[in-house]
């Protein structure tokens, strides 16, 4: 886990709490004390997460439980990128024809470094659907061909393979993942009994973005790679929220977002090509600058706000101050405090698996008689909890994804709200 050293993180978290850490102690000895706490003992002190809360400016005006589809980007990023917006600004084109390349290249490395890739497997994109697309646009597609997925998987992609399927007729195979399996295999297996001879690709999500359901990767690589099946995963919530490096998974492709838990501001995506596999990509946009086996063949936008770019770099600085692994227990423990206070209440329903390492921050919950987009505006109206409604597959409840900033203070009042509402 690299984090800033011990300097640079009194620095950082004086400037977040004004400069006071708490009242009785000094930075130096607060410090000390959590540089000796394990990330899950770290996990539920919240007098210490109060003050990483205190780097973000979280709204008053309601209680923010939809940060999966967009979190707010910490108090010192936001700076940042205005500044960036300024800078460039102030020079303009100047700035686009002699920096921005360079520029782009560093915030390319970073990520490289943080996802645990070369950086000529990698491009910044502009969010995961973007990523994911590219690739599914890009195969050399012919008729017959099969591609695999879930009916769990994000909507935008599901509706890319379907249009391959009206231009070049390949064929589409859907399961459905279980809310709540029984072991790895289970879930191995589904994927595994849909696979034919035709089939050239299979997309999985990292983390199903409905239900915060975590799939064993790994286990589902290797059992398509030994059927000669290539693999995409969507890990739009799983990067910067889980503890892992691209070599853990073995996986062809990955794409994801920075807006999410990396907390980039909008506009920022990635897309991991496995070094090997880049030169059969079509890429979306015409551009005869890079050889065939140059994953920037696949990265030509056009122009476009490079302050996103530039905030990257901050981004990450914040994100390693705060560290993956801590993160990663703070968002677990979160999820777990407010669904156990629920998870047997006899109204209530969780669409999450109910084994701790099979989610983190994310989860999914219903009441008996209450639809979901109903439940969701009930809380926003009633009790100002923002959350979304999440109505379709074999998944009907609200998507609550807390982050870090959220206190358990405001997860005791939706708990006490949902529990009203089910009564």
């Amino acid at each position: 886990m690299k984090l800033f050293n011990k300097r640079q993180f009194l620095q950082t978290i004086a400037t977040l709490s004004g400069g006071a850490i708490l009242p009785s102690k000094s930075m130096e000895s607060f410090f000390q004390e959590i540089e000796n706490l394990q990330p899950q003992e770290l996990a539920q002190d919240d007098a210490f997460w109060q003050k990483i809360r205190a780097g973000y400016g979280v709204t008053k005006d309601f209680i923010q439980l939809e940060n999966g589809y967009y979190s707010l980007a910490a108090s010192e990023v936001l700076e940042k990128y205005i500044q960036h917006i300024r800078r460039v600004n102030a020079v303009s084109s100047y700035y686009m024809r002699t920096r921005q390349s360079d520029d782009k290249l560093a915030s390319r490395q970073a990520l490289a470094r943080v996802l645990g890739c070369s950086t000529e497997e990698l491009i910044i994109t502009r969010n995961t659907t973007e990523s994911l697309d590219t690739i599914i646009a890009g195969i050399d597609w012919k008729a017959g061909d099969e591609a695999l997925m879930a009916e769990q998987d994000y909507g935008a992609m599901l509706d890319m393979f379907k249009l391959q399927a009206r231009r070049y007729g390949i064929v589409n195979r859907v399961v459905s993942v279980p809310l709540n399996p029984a072991s790895d295999e289970e879930i191995v297996d589904l994927y595994e009994k849909a696979i034919t001879s035709k089939t050239r690709l299979l997309m999985i999500c990292h983390l199903i973005n409905i239900t915060g359901h975590i799939l064993p990767v790994k286990k589902i690589v290797d059992m398509a790679h030994r059927h000669g099946v290539e693999v995409l995963v969507d890990g739009a919530h799983a990067f910067a929220h889980l503890d892992f490096k691209i070599s853990d998974l073995g996986c062809d492709y990955y794409g994801s977002s920075l807006h999410k838990w990396m907390g980039v501001p909008l506009g920022a995506g990635i897309l991991y090509v496995r070094k090997e596999k880049i030169a059969n990509i079509w890429q979306l946009f015409g551009d005869m600058g890079y050889a065939d086996d140059d994953i920037r063949k696949l990265n030509h936008t056009g122009t476009h706000p490079v302050a996103t770019d530039l905030a990257i770099l901050d981004a990450i600085r914040f994100h390693e101050m705060i560290g993956i692994q801590r993160k990663e227990a703070r968002l677990r423990y979160l999820q777990r405090y407010w669904t156990d206070q629920v998870r047997n209440h006899p109204k209530i329903f969780l669409n999450t698996p109910t084994a701790p390492e099979r989610s983190c921050g994310i989860a999914n919950v219903g009441i008996q008689g209450i639809k979901p987009a109903e439940l969701a505006k009930k809380l926003m109206e009633k009790y100002k909890i923002f959350t979304v409604a999440i109505d379709y597959t074999n998944v009907h409840g609200i998507r609550v994804t807390p982050h870090v900033y959220v206190s358990t203070k405001e997860l005791d009042l939706f708990v006490k709200a949902l529990k009203a509402l089910a009564s």
